[in-house]
């Protein structure tokens, strides 16, 4: 069974980078789908950030991408996110889950693993 969890820190101050990191279990993130940053702020729907292939191919939301960095680490079984130049408006819950295709307007059936979900609050 595969297994994401989100790791990271839950508060960032305005301006500052957020980083999280998303540890998958299970199965390897190089063999094959996608792996992928989504995120849902109080009130509105899903929002996909981002994705690294299992080809290392990385797929980024033309919104948000003069700020987004999405990276891994095989040998961990790892992958990364890092927002930049954050504003209040970043608070959000961030997920990372796996699809079998890119999906720029995410459902929650468009993925079939999710991570928890780990709230990161934007304040000073």
């Amino acid at each position: 069974q595969v297994q994401l969890q989100e790791s990271g820190p839950g508060l960032v101050k305005p301006s500052q980078t957020l980083s999280l990191t998303c540890t998958v279990s299970g199965g390897s993130i190089t063999t094959s789908y996608y792996w992928n940053w989504i995120r849902q702020a109080p009130g509105k729907g899903l929002q996909w950030m981002g994705a690294i292939a299992y080809s290392g191919h990385i797929y980024y939301s033309p919104s948000l991408r003069s700020r987004t960095s999405i990276s891994w680490d095989t040998s961990k079984n790892q992958f990364t996110l890092q927002l930049s130049a954050v504003t209040p408006e970043d608070t959000a819950v961030y997920y990372c889950a796996r699809s079998d295709t890119i999906v720029m307007v995410p459902r929650r059936e468009s993925y079939d693993f999710w991570g928890q979900g780990t709230q990161v609050t934007v304040s000073s």
